[in-house]
Protein backbone atom coordinates (compact mmCIF):
# COMPACT_ATOMS: atom_id res chain seq x y z
CA UNK A 1 0.00 0.00 0.00
CA UNK A 2 1.36 3.43 -0.95
CA UNK A 3 1.44 6.02 1.82
CA UNK A 4 1.01 9.69 0.95
CA UNK A 5 2.43 12.19 3.44
CA UNK A 6 0.94 15.66 3.35
CA UNK A 7 1.82 18.67 5.48
CA UNK A 8 -1.34 20.20 6.93
CA UNK A 9 -1.83 23.72 8.26
CA UNK A 10 -3.52 23.56 11.68
CA UNK A 11 -6.22 26.24 11.76
CA UNK A 12 -8.31 26.98 14.85
CA UNK A 13 -10.23 29.61 12.89
CA UNK A 14 -12.08 27.31 10.46
CA UNK A 15 -13.80 23.93 10.59
CA UNK A 16 -13.19 22.05 7.32
CA UNK A 17 -10.49 19.44 6.81
CA UNK A 18 -9.33 20.00 3.23
CA UNK A 19 -6.40 18.72 1.16
CA UNK A 20 -5.12 19.39 -2.33
CA UNK A 21 -6.63 16.85 -4.73
CA UNK A 22 -5.37 18.22 -8.04
CA UNK A 23 -2.03 19.47 -9.38
CA UNK A 24 -1.03 23.03 -8.53
CA UNK A 25 2.14 24.93 -9.51
CA UNK A 26 2.99 25.80 -5.90
CA UNK A 27 2.68 22.33 -4.35
CA UNK A 28 4.75 19.23 -4.95
CA UNK A 29 2.20 16.48 -4.27
CA UNK A 30 -1.50 16.00 -3.66
CA UNK A 31 -4.16 13.45 -2.68
CA UNK A 32 -5.40 11.61 -5.77
CA UNK A 33 -8.87 10.48 -4.72
CA UNK A 34 -9.21 8.25 -7.81
CA UNK A 35 -6.59 5.81 -6.55
CA UNK A 36 -7.84 5.69 -2.95
CA UNK A 37 -9.71 2.54 -1.99
CA UNK A 38 -11.36 4.19 1.03
CA UNK A 39 -12.30 7.66 -0.19
CA UNK A 40 -16.02 8.12 -0.90
CA UNK A 41 -17.43 11.22 -2.55
CA UNK A 42 -20.68 12.64 -1.13
CA UNK A 43 -21.47 14.44 -4.38
CA UNK A 44 -21.55 17.82 -2.65
CA UNK A 45 -19.39 20.78 -3.62
CA UNK A 46 -17.86 23.16 -1.10
CA UNK A 47 -16.23 26.57 -1.32
CA UNK A 48 -14.30 28.32 1.44
CA UNK A 49 -13.22 31.95 1.17
CA UNK A 50 -10.62 33.73 3.25
CA UNK A 51 -9.63 37.38 3.42
CA UNK A 52 -6.87 36.39 1.01
CA UNK A 53 -7.53 33.38 -1.18
CA UNK A 54 -10.18 30.72 -1.57
CA UNK A 55 -10.59 27.13 -2.65
CA UNK A 56 -13.32 24.96 -4.14
CA UNK A 57 -13.71 21.21 -4.15
CA UNK A 58 -15.90 18.23 -3.40
CA UNK A 59 -16.87 16.74 -0.08
CA UNK A 60 -16.11 13.14 0.71
CA UNK A 61 -15.27 10.78 3.54
CA UNK A 62 -12.19 8.73 4.24
CA UNK A 63 -10.51 6.65 6.94
CA UNK A 64 -7.85 8.37 9.04
CA UNK A 65 -5.39 6.94 11.54
CA UNK A 66 -3.29 9.39 13.55
CA UNK A 67 0.32 8.22 14.11
CA UNK A 68 1.39 8.74 17.72
CA UNK A 69 -2.16 9.86 18.44
CA UNK A 70 -5.43 8.32 19.68
CA UNK A 71 -5.62 4.60 18.89
CA UNK A 72 -8.09 3.64 16.23
CA UNK A 73 -9.31 4.61 12.78
CA UNK A 74 -11.81 7.41 12.29
CA UNK A 75 -14.14 8.01 9.36
CA UNK A 76 -13.93 11.74 8.74
CA UNK A 77 -15.26 14.36 6.35
CA UNK A 78 -12.64 15.58 3.93
CA UNK A 79 -12.81 18.28 1.27
CA UNK A 80 -10.83 17.47 -1.87
CA UNK A 81 -9.50 20.81 -3.15
CA UNK A 82 -9.83 20.84 -6.95
CA UNK A 83 -9.22 24.53 -7.65
CA UNK A 84 -8.00 27.50 -5.65
CA UNK A 85 -6.96 31.12 -5.92
CA UNK A 86 -4.45 32.73 -3.57
CA UNK A 87 -4.63 29.78 -1.16
CA UNK A 88 -1.50 27.82 -2.06
CA UNK A 89 1.33 30.33 -2.26
CA UNK A 90 4.92 30.15 -3.56
CA UNK A 91 7.22 28.54 -1.03
CA UNK A 92 4.50 27.11 1.20
CA UNK A 93 5.30 23.70 2.59
CA UNK A 94 1.77 22.50 3.23
CA UNK A 95 -0.85 20.87 1.02
CA UNK A 96 -3.99 21.16 3.11
CA UNK A 97 -5.69 22.68 6.12
CA UNK A 98 -7.12 21.13 9.29
CA UNK A 99 -9.95 23.26 10.68
CA UNK A 100 -10.37 22.75 14.42
CA UNK A 101 -13.13 25.26 15.20
CA UNK A 102 -16.77 24.43 15.92
CA UNK A 103 -19.33 22.89 13.50
CA UNK A 104 -21.15 26.20 12.96
CA UNK A 105 -18.22 27.38 10.81
CA UNK A 106 -18.13 24.23 8.64
CA UNK A 107 -18.91 24.61 4.95
CA UNK A 108 -21.28 24.33 3.23
CA UNK A 109 -23.20 23.96 6.52
CA UNK A 110 -22.86 22.68 10.07
CA UNK A 111 -23.96 19.14 9.08
CA UNK A 112 -20.36 18.58 7.91
CA UNK A 113 -18.87 17.28 11.14
CA UNK A 114 -15.37 18.72 11.73
CA UNK A 115 -12.34 16.43 12.02
CA UNK A 116 -11.82 16.73 15.76
CA UNK A 117 -15.52 16.32 16.55
CA UNK A 118 -15.42 13.03 14.63
CA UNK A 119 -12.33 11.84 16.53
CA UNK A 120 -13.92 12.69 19.90
CA UNK A 121 -17.22 10.99 19.02
CA UNK A 122 -15.80 7.84 17.44
CA UNK A 123 -12.75 7.21 19.63
CA UNK A 124 -14.11 8.54 22.92
CA UNK A 125 -11.17 10.79 23.76
CA UNK A 126 -11.69 13.90 25.94
CA UNK A 127 -12.97 16.95 24.09
CA UNK A 128 -9.74 18.89 24.47
CA UNK A 129 -6.69 19.55 22.32
CA UNK A 130 -3.60 21.67 22.80
CA UNK A 131 -1.28 23.44 20.43
CA UNK A 132 2.35 24.50 20.55
CA UNK A 133 3.56 26.64 17.65
CA UNK A 134 7.32 26.99 17.36
CA UNK A 135 9.58 29.25 15.39
CA UNK A 136 7.60 30.50 12.41
CA UNK A 137 8.76 34.03 13.17
CA UNK A 138 12.06 33.30 14.87
CA UNK A 139 13.35 30.94 12.20
CA UNK A 140 12.20 32.95 9.20
CA UNK A 141 15.82 33.73 8.36
CA UNK A 142 17.02 30.14 8.63
CA UNK A 143 15.82 27.20 6.58
CA UNK A 144 17.99 24.94 8.76
CA UNK A 145 15.56 25.50 11.63
CA UNK A 146 12.10 25.12 10.12
CA UNK A 147 8.94 26.03 11.97
CA UNK A 148 7.46 23.20 13.99
CA UNK A 149 5.36 22.49 17.02
CA UNK A 150 2.95 19.96 18.46
CA UNK A 151 -0.77 19.20 18.27
CA UNK A 152 -1.96 17.07 21.19
CA UNK A 153 -5.44 15.54 20.90
CA UNK A 154 -7.29 14.52 24.03
CA UNK A 155 -5.32 16.56 26.55
CA UNK A 156 -2.18 18.59 27.26
CA UNK A 157 1.49 17.55 27.38
CA UNK A 158 3.25 18.97 30.51
CA UNK A 159 6.74 18.64 29.00
CA UNK A 160 5.87 21.26 26.36
CA UNK A 161 5.19 24.17 28.72
CA UNK A 162 6.46 25.82 31.89
CA UNK A 163 4.53 26.90 34.95
CA UNK A 164 0.76 27.00 35.37
CA UNK A 165 -1.98 27.08 32.75
CA UNK A 166 -4.13 30.22 32.97
CA UNK A 167 -7.69 29.83 31.67
CA UNK A 168 -10.11 32.26 30.04
CA UNK A 169 -13.73 31.39 29.15
CA UNK A 170 -14.79 30.67 25.58
CA UNK A 171 -17.45 33.34 25.11
CA UNK A 172 -19.13 31.72 22.12
CA UNK A 173 -18.60 28.37 20.41
CA UNK A 174 -18.03 29.19 16.74
CA UNK A 175 -14.55 30.63 16.51
CA UNK A 176 -12.67 30.36 19.79
CA UNK A 177 -14.00 33.68 21.00
CA UNK A 178 -12.52 35.17 24.17
CA UNK A 179 -12.93 38.41 26.12
CA UNK A 180 -10.06 40.91 26.03
CA UNK A 181 -10.15 43.42 28.89
CA UNK A 182 -7.25 45.72 28.01
CA UNK A 183 -3.94 46.10 26.16
CA UNK A 184 -0.65 47.53 27.34
CA UNK A 185 2.31 48.78 25.30
CA UNK A 186 5.30 48.50 27.60
CA UNK A 187 3.83 49.61 30.92
CA UNK A 188 1.34 51.98 29.27
CA UNK A 189 -2.33 51.03 29.45
CA UNK A 190 -4.05 52.09 26.21
CA UNK A 191 -7.01 53.04 28.41
CA UNK A 192 -9.66 52.36 25.78
CA UNK A 193 -13.21 51.22 26.47
CA UNK A 194 -12.84 47.44 26.74
CA UNK A 195 -15.57 46.96 24.13
CA UNK A 196 -13.17 48.48 21.58
CA UNK A 197 -10.94 45.41 21.95
CA UNK A 198 -13.82 43.01 21.27
CA UNK A 199 -15.42 44.83 18.33
CA UNK A 200 -16.89 42.76 16.78
CA UNK A 201 -15.22 39.73 18.28
CA UNK A 202 -11.89 38.65 19.76
CA UNK A 203 -10.70 35.18 18.73
CA UNK A 204 -7.68 32.87 18.99
CA UNK A 205 -6.80 31.70 15.49
CA UNK A 206 -3.68 29.71 14.62
CA UNK A 207 -4.45 30.12 10.91
CA UNK A 208 -3.88 33.89 11.07
CA UNK A 209 -0.25 34.92 10.93
CA UNK A 210 -0.33 38.32 12.64
CA UNK A 211 -1.81 39.89 15.73
CA UNK A 212 -4.77 41.73 14.20
CA UNK A 213 -6.36 44.64 16.07
CA UNK A 214 -9.50 46.71 15.46
CA UNK A 215 -8.60 49.96 13.71
CA UNK A 216 -8.90 52.22 16.77
CA UNK A 217 -6.88 49.81 18.89
CA UNK A 218 -4.24 49.39 16.19
CA UNK A 219 -3.80 53.15 15.85
CA UNK A 220 -3.46 53.49 19.63
CA UNK A 221 -0.82 50.73 19.72
CA UNK A 222 1.22 52.32 16.92
CA UNK A 223 1.02 55.72 18.60
CA UNK A 224 2.17 54.25 21.92
CA UNK A 225 5.09 52.39 20.29
CA UNK A 226 6.28 55.46 18.38
CA UNK A 227 6.55 57.42 21.63
CA UNK A 228 9.30 55.11 22.84
CA UNK A 229 10.80 53.92 19.54
CA UNK A 230 12.62 55.28 16.52
CA UNK A 231 10.87 57.10 13.71
CA UNK A 232 9.57 54.73 11.01
CA UNK A 233 7.67 55.46 7.84
CA UNK A 234 3.94 54.77 7.81
CA UNK A 235 4.68 51.93 5.39
CA UNK A 236 6.38 49.96 8.17
CA UNK A 237 3.27 50.08 10.34
CA UNK A 238 0.85 49.18 7.56
CA UNK A 239 3.00 46.29 6.32
CA UNK A 240 4.05 47.71 2.97
CA UNK A 241 7.68 48.45 3.94
CA UNK A 242 10.41 46.75 5.95
CA UNK A 243 12.78 48.18 8.56
CA UNK A 244 16.41 47.14 8.00
CA UNK A 245 19.57 47.14 10.10
CA UNK A 246 23.14 46.19 9.31
CA UNK A 247 23.87 42.46 9.47
CA UNK A 248 24.19 41.29 13.05
CA UNK A 249 22.30 44.24 14.54
CA UNK A 250 18.94 43.59 16.17
CA UNK A 251 16.05 46.03 16.72
CA UNK A 252 14.68 44.51 19.92
CA UNK A 253 15.81 47.36 22.20
CA UNK A 254 13.82 49.89 20.18
CA UNK A 255 10.45 48.26 20.81
CA UNK A 256 8.38 47.62 23.97
CA UNK A 257 6.58 44.51 25.14
CA UNK A 258 2.93 44.02 24.15
CA UNK A 259 0.46 42.70 26.74
CA UNK A 260 -3.10 41.41 26.40
CA UNK A 261 -5.33 41.04 29.47
CA UNK A 262 -7.90 38.22 29.27
CA UNK A 263 -10.80 37.67 31.64
CA UNK A 264 -10.21 34.76 34.01
CA UNK A 265 -12.62 31.92 34.69
CA UNK A 266 -13.30 33.87 37.88
CA UNK A 267 -15.00 36.78 36.11
CA UNK A 268 -13.80 39.32 38.68
CA UNK A 269 -10.17 38.57 37.77
CA UNK A 270 -7.92 38.69 34.73
CA UNK A 271 -4.49 37.53 33.67
CA UNK A 272 -1.92 38.99 31.31
CA UNK A 273 -0.13 37.38 28.36
CA UNK A 274 2.91 39.32 27.14
CA UNK A 275 5.11 38.99 24.07
CA UNK A 276 8.54 40.52 23.62
CA UNK A 277 9.41 42.40 20.41
CA UNK A 278 11.31 39.32 19.13
CA UNK A 279 7.88 37.84 18.40
CA UNK A 280 6.18 40.81 16.74
CA UNK A 281 9.16 42.41 14.95
CA UNK A 282 9.72 39.54 12.55
CA UNK A 283 12.78 38.79 10.37
CA UNK A 284 12.30 38.44 6.61
CA UNK A 285 14.58 36.17 4.59
CA UNK A 286 16.86 37.06 1.68
CA UNK A 287 16.08 40.75 1.27
CA UNK A 288 19.58 42.21 1.13
CA UNK A 289 22.89 40.44 1.68
CA UNK A 290 24.26 43.22 3.86
CA UNK A 291 21.10 44.00 5.83
CA UNK A 292 18.75 42.24 8.21
CA UNK A 293 15.19 43.33 7.52
CA UNK A 294 12.08 43.02 9.67
CA UNK A 295 8.34 43.45 9.34
CA UNK A 296 5.73 44.62 11.85
CA UNK A 297 3.80 41.55 13.04
CA UNK A 298 0.68 43.52 13.96
CA UNK A 299 -1.99 44.73 11.53
CA UNK A 300 -5.32 46.55 11.60
CA UNK A 301 -8.57 44.66 11.21
CA UNK A 302 -12.14 45.53 10.33
CA UNK A 303 -13.42 42.15 11.53
CA UNK A 304 -12.34 41.96 15.13
CA UNK A 305 -9.26 41.24 17.21
CA UNK A 306 -7.36 38.10 16.21
CA UNK A 307 -4.75 36.53 18.45
CA UNK A 308 -2.80 34.83 15.67
CA UNK A 309 0.50 32.99 15.36
CA UNK A 310 2.50 36.11 16.28
CA UNK A 311 1.18 35.79 19.85
CA UNK A 312 0.50 32.05 19.95
CA UNK A 313 4.17 31.22 19.30
CA UNK A 314 4.90 32.46 22.80
CA UNK A 315 2.47 30.09 24.48
CA UNK A 316 1.22 26.56 24.82
CA UNK A 317 -2.52 26.96 24.19
CA UNK A 318 -5.06 24.49 25.59
CA UNK A 319 -8.42 24.34 23.80
CA UNK A 320 -10.50 22.81 26.60
CA UNK A 321 -13.81 22.53 24.80
CA UNK A 322 -15.22 20.18 27.44
CA UNK A 323 -15.10 22.99 30.01
CA UNK A 324 -15.62 25.83 27.50
CA UNK A 325 -12.29 27.51 28.24
CA UNK A 326 -8.91 28.31 26.66
CA UNK A 327 -5.67 27.92 28.59
CA UNK A 328 -2.34 29.71 28.14
CA UNK A 329 1.02 28.58 29.51
CA UNK A 330 4.60 29.54 28.68
CA UNK A 331 5.84 27.51 25.72
CA UNK A 332 9.17 25.74 26.07
CA UNK A 333 10.10 26.71 22.52
CA UNK A 334 9.51 30.45 22.99
CA UNK A 335 13.13 31.02 23.98
CA UNK A 336 15.88 32.64 21.91
CA UNK A 337 19.49 32.92 23.05
CA UNK A 338 18.46 31.97 26.55
CA UNK A 339 15.87 34.77 26.68
CA UNK A 340 12.21 33.87 27.27
CA UNK A 341 10.10 35.66 24.65
CA UNK A 342 6.78 35.49 26.48
CA UNK A 343 5.42 36.10 29.96
CA UNK A 344 2.26 35.34 31.93
CA UNK A 345 1.21 37.13 35.10
CA UNK A 346 -1.86 37.33 37.33
CA UNK A 347 -4.35 37.25 38.78
CA UNK A 348 -5.35 40.90 38.53
CA UNK A 349 -8.59 42.51 39.64
CA UNK A 350 -11.06 43.14 36.81
CA UNK A 351 -13.10 45.56 38.91
CA UNK A 352 -11.99 48.51 36.76
CA UNK A 353 -13.51 47.14 33.54
CA UNK A 354 -17.06 46.49 32.40
CA UNK A 355 -18.81 43.29 33.43
CA UNK A 356 -19.24 42.41 29.74
CA UNK A 357 -16.62 43.70 27.32
CA UNK A 358 -17.81 41.59 24.40
CA UNK A 359 -21.15 43.37 24.06
CA UNK A 360 -20.34 44.93 20.70
CA UNK A 361 -22.17 44.44 17.42
CA UNK A 362 -24.46 41.40 17.17
CA UNK A 363 -22.71 38.11 16.47
CA UNK A 364 -23.56 36.23 13.30
CA UNK A 365 -25.59 33.45 14.99
CA UNK A 366 -27.66 36.19 16.67
CA UNK A 367 -28.18 37.83 13.28
CA UNK A 368 -29.45 34.49 12.00
CA UNK A 369 -32.02 34.35 14.81
CA UNK A 370 -33.10 37.94 14.15
CA UNK A 371 -33.45 37.26 10.42
CA UNK A 372 -35.53 34.14 11.06
CA UNK A 373 -37.80 36.05 13.45
CA UNK A 374 -38.31 38.82 10.89
CA UNK A 375 -39.03 36.22 8.19
CA UNK A 376 -41.58 34.56 10.47
CA UNK A 377 -43.29 37.90 11.17
CA UNK A 378 -43.41 38.66 7.44
CA UNK A 379 -44.85 35.20 6.77
CA UNK A 380 -47.62 35.73 9.37
CA UNK A 381 -48.49 39.12 7.88
CA UNK A 382 -48.55 37.61 4.38
CA UNK A 383 -50.86 34.81 5.48
CA UNK A 384 -53.23 37.32 7.10
CA UNK A 385 -53.29 39.41 3.91
CA UNK A 386 -53.98 36.35 1.78
CA UNK A 387 -56.83 35.31 4.08
CA UNK A 388 -58.31 38.80 3.92
CA UNK A 389 -58.14 38.71 0.11
CA UNK A 390 -59.71 35.26 0.00
CA UNK A 391 -62.67 36.00 2.30
CA UNK A 392 -64.75 37.95 -0.25
CA UNK A 393 -63.96 35.47 -2.98
CA UNK A 394 -64.80 32.10 -1.49
CA UNK A 395 -66.07 30.71 -4.79
CA UNK A 396 -62.78 31.32 -6.51
CA UNK A 397 -60.50 28.28 -6.38
CA UNK A 398 -56.90 29.48 -6.05
CA UNK A 399 -54.05 27.02 -5.85
CA UNK A 400 -50.38 27.83 -5.47
CA UNK A 401 -47.38 27.61 -3.27
CA UNK A 402 -45.33 30.36 -1.73
CA UNK A 403 -41.71 29.57 -1.04
CA UNK A 404 -39.08 31.81 0.43
CA UNK A 405 -35.50 30.63 0.20
CA UNK A 406 -32.67 32.67 1.68
CA UNK A 407 -29.00 31.84 1.65
CA UNK A 408 -26.90 33.24 4.46
CA UNK A 409 -23.32 33.05 3.31
CA UNK A 410 -20.49 33.74 5.72
CA UNK A 411 -16.96 34.29 4.56
CA UNK A 412 -14.13 33.01 6.68
CA UNK A 413 -12.22 36.06 7.99
CA UNK A 414 -8.43 36.02 8.55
Amino acid sequence: MDVLILNILVDTGSSNFAVAAAPHPFITHYFNTAVSSTYRSTGRTVTVRYTQGNWEGELGTDHVTIPQGPNGTTIINIAAILSSEGFFLPGVNWQGILGLAYPILARPDSSVEPFFNSVVRQLGIPDIFSLQMCGAGLSASSTADPAGGSLIMGGAEPTLFRGSVWYTPIIEEWYYQVEVLKLEVGNLNLDLDCREYNMDKAIVDSGTTLLRLPVNVFNAVVEAITRSSLEFSSGFWDGTKLACWMKGETPWSFFPKLSIYLRGTNSSQSFRVTILPQLYIQPITDVDGSMDCFRFGVSSSTNGLVIGATVMEGFYVVFDRAHKRLGFALSNCAVNGGVALSEIAGPFSAADVAANCSGGSPKEPLLWVISYILMAICAVILIILLLLLALPCRRRNHSGEITDESALIRHRIK
